[in-house]
Order: C-alpha cells, then structure tokens, then sequence
C-alpha cells in the first residue's frame, strides 16, 4: 500500500513541474500545472558587459531599459517572434521557469511553448534547444494561432471555422481552425513593437522630437487608436529636441497617432482579407455567422476590432483576456495530452 502510494504521488509530483510558455518578444508568461499563470513579464534581460552576469531580468530590466550606465544593457532577446540572441534567452528561460518552481533548481519540467506559425526549422530548433538548455525534460511546440483560439475559448473540435487574429509583440498570426487542425494560417512580422517603432518615427519626422520605446509605447496604449474615437483623446510628450537637443514638451492628440499606426494597421487588415479570401467556402460561411476572434495584446489597441468590422463586414469580438490567450490555451494541453498530441508541430 505505502509503495504504491508513494508512486502515485512521485508521479503526481513529477506532472505537476509541467509548465506552458508563451515566449512572446514583448512579455513572457508562464503558465505552471494545477497553478495557472505564474510569470507575467517582459522578455528583457540586463546584462553586465564586463562580466557576462545577468543583472535583472523582466519587469525589473524593463525599467532600465534605456537608462543603463555604459557597463550594463538591457537586451530584448526576441524579435519579431523567434529567437535574436540565444544565449540570453536561455538565460532568461532558466530565469523564468525557476521563477515559476519557487527557485527549485532540480526540476525537469515538460514545457509547451507557443510559436509563430510561418517559424522556419532553424528557428524552431533554436527555440527547443534553448527549453532543453533550461532543463527542460521534454519540449513540445504549438503554433501561437491555435493556442489562442484555445486560450480564448473557441470550439476547436467542432468540424466548423473559427479565425482567430493574435497580434503579439513581434507577430500578427493569423488562423482559420477547424477539428482541431489549422485549415489556413499566416504570421505576419508586424504587430506591437513595430506600431511603437511607427509612433518614434512620426515624432522624429513632425516634431524633430525623441522618444525611447517605453515612451512610444505608453501613447501607443494611451491615445492610439485603428478608427476614429467618440471623445478625442491628448496627451502631453516629452522627449528630446533633435535640433536644439534639449528636452522638450509636446502635446499630440489622437487623429495623430491614428495616421502614425495607419501603415501597421492596413498591413493587418490586409492579412486578414487574404486569410479570408484562402479560406474554404464552407468555412467562410460559418466565419461569417461566428466572426473574427482578435487575441494578443494588439487587440486592445482602441476601435481595432470596429475597423475590421468595418473593412470585412464580419463580428469581430476581443477575448476575455487577450493578453493570457495564448498562455492559457498552451496551459489547457498540459492536462489533456490527447489535444496536445493532436496539436502540436513536429
């Protein structure tokens, strides 16, 4: 009896380490077995020049992010979805997965990480060793899409369509799901940091006035906007005056930075129409009584899902938690292993 008891629970304590990753170029969440989502920061990593040392690592590098002394820089090592610097962000995956184990170091965990879905072999494989290199006993990859229809709670098994539009960080993916399979899916390398790298420029151009990305991205989820706001929106900027290279005060209004995201916006949308015109008929039909599904943290730039209606015709609704779908939908397969198998790429 006390033998097999104590399998039972060397089993259950074997499981319960699984942890699901959505390793996103702007956030990385963790998402731990029975535990439900236990890291939540951004995928930045400080990192001492001289020595090699990890300084800080998320929301804490975040803050240094263009204000380190000389010997320290504050790295972002995603881009556009997929792996830019590899050893650190092997770094900041042991950082996270032991942050997300209360700092136990002896666990092999089995992770599940969401991936863009156009993510060549090469960059698959970075994104695996880089797991296994964090002690991961097992690794498995799921396409971003189908984690956040999952994530946002879309019949997946039903033989019936269901797009989903996950706008990330680095990537807008783009689905059409039905039984559990992806009918038609595209990832498109604009998405958030682009739109921020849009508000830098448009200030630059205009006003001769630099902003850094945390500060372009406070208007961006401040006053951005895809379509035209019932109350118009202000906001006072600061930055530095490129001609007198002084600090300087501006203050811009949301029509402005509606025309700074227009371009990363048509580009969207653009995806969207060509998802929809690759679709099935069959499919296309049941899209257009359910709609479009908007997930990742782009979907709660103001009026998107307004504009897409306006441009498909289609309901375009925003999930509960865009920001957790994918995370979540990555969390589900850990305790249904059938789904997982069914879903995930080789």
């Amino acid at each position: 009896m006390t033998k097999n008891g104590w399998n039972l629970r060397s089993v259950f304590s074997l499981f319960s380490s699984d942890l699901a990753i959505d390793l996103g170029t702007a956030n990385t969440l963790v998402f731990a077995h029975g535990k439900g989502i236990v890291v939540n920061e951004p995928s930045i990593v400080a990192i001492n020049k001289a020595t090699g040392e990890v300084v800080a690592v998320g929301r804490e590098a975040k803050d240094m992010l263009g204000r380190t002394p000389g010997n320290v820089v504050a790295i972002k090592p995603m881009k556009d979805g997929v792996i830019a610097d590899f050893k650190v962000t092997e770094k900041m995956l042991t950082y996270f997965i032991q942050k997300a184990h209360n700092r136990r170091v002896l666990v092999h965990p089995r992770i599940v990480i969401g991936v863009p879905s156009e993510i060549t072999p090469v960059e698959k494989r970075a994104v695996q060793d880089s797991a296994y290199r964090a002690r991961a006993s097992e690794v498995y990859l799921v396409e971003q899409a189908m984690a956040a229809a999952i994530g946002a709670g879309l019949p997946i098994e039903e033989p019936s369509g269901n797009m989903v539009v996950d706008i990330g960080g680095g990537t807008t993916d783009i689905a059409v799901i039905s039984m559990s399979g992806i009918v038609y899916s595209r990832s498109v390398r604009v998405a958030g940091n682009e739109m921020d790298e849009a508000v830098m420029q448009y200030l630059k151009r205009k006003y001769n006035l630099l902003v850094g990305e945390r500060t372009a991205e406070q208007i961006k989820m401040e006053i951005g906007s895809a379509y035209p706001l019932e109350k118009p929106l202000t906001m006072e900027v600061k930055g530095r005056n490129l001609i007198e290279g002084v600090p300087r005060t501006v203050t811009i209004d949301d029509s402005e930075i509606r025309e700074a995201l227009s371009e990363c916006v048509a580009t969207i949308l653009n995806a969207v129409r060509v998802a929809l015109e690759r679709t099935p008929p069959e499919l296309s039909a049941d899209i257009s009584d359910r709609g479009i599904v908007l997930t990742g943290g782009g979907a709660l730039l103001k009026n998107l899902d307004k504009r897409i209606r306006e441009e498909t015709g289609l309901p375009v609704s925003i999930a509960d938690d865009p920001l957790a779908s994918v995370v979540l939908g990555t969390g589900k397969m850990l305790s249904d292993f059938k789904l997982l198998r069914m879903v995930c790429i080789d």
